[in-house]
């Protein structure tokens, strides 16, 4: 039995993650614009005592297929909203709940960077962390005007950024300034250290001029679960979010990262692994199975081949719904969410239309269809076998799903000891490492 209580976070995306739910009969097909829709699940998430909201980011809009672009809502996580800007607003309209937004290391540069999320966690009073992703599309790229890089460079430039922006939010003491109004000194000079950081991809004088927060600096999370995503996690992370549906492989990435942050000077306990988890909450087995049902049978084949595409990199228009997904070379883009989906399709011989099934609900994370009971039975079974220290809830629909994720699911968590019933911190620190 752990003595540890399991980490929460609720994982914002549009009408919700399964990629029907703007067409469910719950859903407000505009509420991806709307700020009060997310405000509402924030607030939903944070009376039920959540660690975060979190907030991914995609940096295009894919043309590939416009026919099927056009039945679907957006993949991009964050709606219609740049995250950090949606952020910026929940953090005044929230007080205890963290907030993590997204910002690639690929495009953006580190002090810029270091100086936004530092202003917002001052605006937060220690709320907030960023969500380090390297970007994975040519698209992209051609956004920015710039050239696409490959996996290993993308990660070899993302391993030198997270160095930058930790030298930029911790150059100034944690009583830098003083604000003596007798004496006429504002800071303190001698608190303050200068980066000038030189390296192969950043040459960065610095400082930030941000006063440090209640939690002196933000916190960093890390997404994806290849070779080269596990070394920049166990580097620097403060929480990895992944997607692993098979427990047993769950716990050797859970051993992975925690034992390879011991190669930079760290101890596993200094990173919480939150794989994200679709709950399909109801009363019964049976009306859980209806509402999985509901949305699965509103993917029409062109949302389908779409979403698979946009997963593995390749399109399979050319194949048969009903037959087998074909050998694929690897990819320079998500190649752990790739090659997850492979290898679902040959563990458990899914032809085309089913793996395309399988991506329409949670994108290769784990689906856990039930009763509060059951779905609090896995989660419970997943924390405590150490397959994770908790999860990113991706509510099939928002925000209803998310609404009996709530209401129904984390009172089981609670009366099980698993779970806080009041938050004991007012910081993301302090939610992370209460003790």
């Amino acid at each position: 039995m752990r003595d540890t209580k399991m980490h929460l976070g609720v994982f914002l995306r549009g009408c919700g993650h399964h990629v029907s739910a703007w067409r469910h009969s719950s859903s407000r097909p505009d509420a991806p614009a709307d700020f009060n829709h997310y405000l509402d699940v924030a607030r939903m998430a944070e009376s039920a005592k959540f660690d975060i909201v979190f907030l991914a980011d995609s940096l295009q809009f894919d043309v590939h297929d416009m026919a099927a672009a056009s039945r679907m809502a957006p993949i991009g996580t964050g709606g219609h909203f740049e995250p950090i800007s949606l952020l910026s607003a929940l953090a005044a309209n929230t007080r205890k709940i963290g907030l993590v937004a997204t910002a690639s290391t690929t495009f953006y540069e580190p002090f810029t960077v270091a100086r936004i999320f530092a202003s917002m966690d001052l605006i937060s009073r220690g709320r907030v962390g960023w969500n380090v992703v390297t970007s994975t599309s040519k698209l992209e790229a051609q956004n920015f005007g710039t050239q696409y890089l490959n996996h290993g460079d993308r990660y070899e430039r993302a391993m030198e950024f997270c160095e930058v922006v930790k030298k930029l939010w911790t150059n100034w003491g944690p009583d830098a300034f003083p604000r003596d109004v007798e004496r006429g000194i504002y800071f303190d000079p001698t608190a303050l250290s200068i980066p000038n950081h030189k390296g192969k991809f950043f040459d960065v004088r610095g400082p930030v001029v941000t006063v440090p927060s209640p939690q002196g600096k933000p916190l960093m999370f890390v997404a994806g679960a290849s070779e080269k995503a596990i070394e920049l996690a166990a580097a620097h992370a403060d929480a990895v979010f992944t997607a692993e549906p098979d427990k047993e492989k769950a716990k050797a990435f859970y051993k992975a990262v925690k034992d390879h942050a011991t190669q930079f000077g760290r101890t596993g306990d200094m990173i919480k692994i939150m794989p994200g988890v679709m709950p399909i909450v109801g009363a019964t087995m049976a009306e859980a199975n209806d509402l999985y049902e509901e949305l699965q049978n509103l993917v029409s084949p062109e949302v389908g081949r779409q979403a698979l595409r946009l997963v593995i990199g390749t399109d399979l228009n050319d194949y048969p719904e009903d037959g087998p997904v074909p050998e694929l070379e690897d990819i320079e883009g998500q190649q752990s969410r790739q090659k997850l989906f492979l290898r679902l399709a040959r563990e458990r011989n899914l032809t085309v239309k089913e793996l395309y099934l399988e991506v329409a609900g949670a994108r290769g994370h784990h689906v856990v269809i039930g009763t509060p009971s059951h779905v609090a039975d896995v989660l419970v079974e997943r924390f405590h076998d150490y397959a994770c220290d908790g999860f990113n809830v991706m509510a099939p629909t928002l925000p209803g799903g998310f609404k009996r994720f709530a209401d129904m699911v984390v009172p089981e968590l609670q009366e099980r000891g698993v779970f806080r019933r009041d938050y004991s911190a007012s910081t993301l620190r302090g939610h992370f490492n209460p003790h």
